[in-house]
């Protein structure tokens, strides 16, 4: 797909149009320039999607303050401290190692920061995120309630790298299910399950997202040519 930017607005308004009034749309700006995210701005949107934090951090520098920062990509414990004193919500936290890395540098910022645990549902093991039984039993250990600076707000996955919608339904539904089960632990803050992209997105909201992730559809195809930040060891 070939957007132009000049039709950022009309796109976001497309997309906006298919999702129910209690789906929030996180705009996946990943490699895309902040002249891009100014025009879907002024467009009214206000939350942001990247999966780099030093790129989220020099574009959070760069636009207006009211912005709210999604980071959904894999998270290195030591690129945290770029963004936590400003993220809004983490989506990828996929260990326990990285959960008490944030909960770290967020009580050194003095903030609460949100976050979702990231389960593994797709078929490809190039996938990120927990095993669900090994989950539960981290989470039946009660390590949340000693991070006074971490609040878990639900869950996040991505369905299998697949045009097969009987799959696609299935990984969702799974994360579902994975959503359900883990709520009782959580209580009410425990209210976002994100899941679904620009091109599955409309299964997802089928199987239950209040949350969905898209990016493509409305700032066209990522720069793949884009430098990528260097890769550190944790």
């Amino acid at each position: 797909m070939n957007i132009e930017q000049n039709s950022i607005a009309c796109q976001l308004s497309l997309v906006r149009a298919t999702l129910p009034e209690q789906v929030t749309l996180v705009a996946v700006s990943k490699t895309h320039p902040v002249e891009a995210l100014r025009e879907a701005y002024d467009a009214g949107q206000r939350i942001f999607g990247e999966s780099r934090p030093q790129e989220m951090a020099e574009k959070q520098a760069a636009l207006p303050q009211d912005i709210e920062w999604h980071m959904i990509g894999h998270l290195q414990t030591n690129k945290i401290k770029m963004i936590a004193p400003f993220v809004a919500l983490i989506h990828s936290v996929d260990s326990a190692h990285l959960a008490d890395a944030i909960q770290r540098e967020a009580a050194k910022c003095g903030r609460t920061i949100d976050v979702l645990l990231e389960i593994r549902v797709a078929a490809e093991e190039t996938k990120t995120g927990w095993n669900f039984t090994e989950l539960m039993q981290y989470v039946r250990s009660a390590p949340f309630a000693r991070m006074n600076n971490v609040r878990v707000r639900g869950v996040m996955g991505i369905a299998t790298n697949t045009t097969d919608a009987q799959v696609i339904r299935h990984d969702f539904a799974e994360l579902k299910r994975c959503f359900d089960m883990l709520r009782p632990y959580f209580g009410a803050r425990f209210d976002t399950l994100s899941m679904g992209m620009s091109h599955d997105y409309g299964y997802a909201v089928e199987c239950g997202a209040t949350m969905v992730r898209v990016g493509s559809l409305i700032f066209g195809e990522r720069d793949y040519t884009a430098r990528p930040e260097p890769v550190a060891a944790e």
